[in-house]
């Protein structure tokens, strides 16, 4: 599995792909705001993951009068399974709490 620096930006677009659906894809901009970062810092990302293998990039096939075609981003199984690594290594940047934490033992 290829290796990718998973910077606090970086797990901000994958929680973004991670709560992406079928219905309701991610694509550039979308991510952007969703992550709350800029394009100059969202789209190598992108890049970075899907030249890794962790996610894919497929074009939009529908019309989309007046704006130009979207490209979709999605994690790969190889994605959601480093996600779900990451996750358990890190679960703060997640916004989960560590089961040890918070409790009144």
């Amino acid at each position: 599995m290829a290796s990718i620096r998973l910077t606090r930006t970086a797990l901000e677009v994958i929680k973004v792909l991670l709560a992406s659906t079928a219905d309701d894809p991610a694509w550039g901009l979308k991510i952007c705001e969703e992550a709350d970062l800029g394009s100059g810092t969202v789209y190598p990302i992108l890049e970075r993951l899907v030249d890794a293998g962790w996610a894919t990039r497929y074009e939009e096939t529908g019309e989309h009068p007046g704006r130009p075609k979207r490209y979709y981003y999605e994690l790969t199984a190889t994605g959601r399974c480093a996600a779900r690594e990451a996750r358990e290594r890190r679960p703060r940047l997640f916004g989960v709490r560590a089961a040890d934490e918070g409790s009144t033992a």
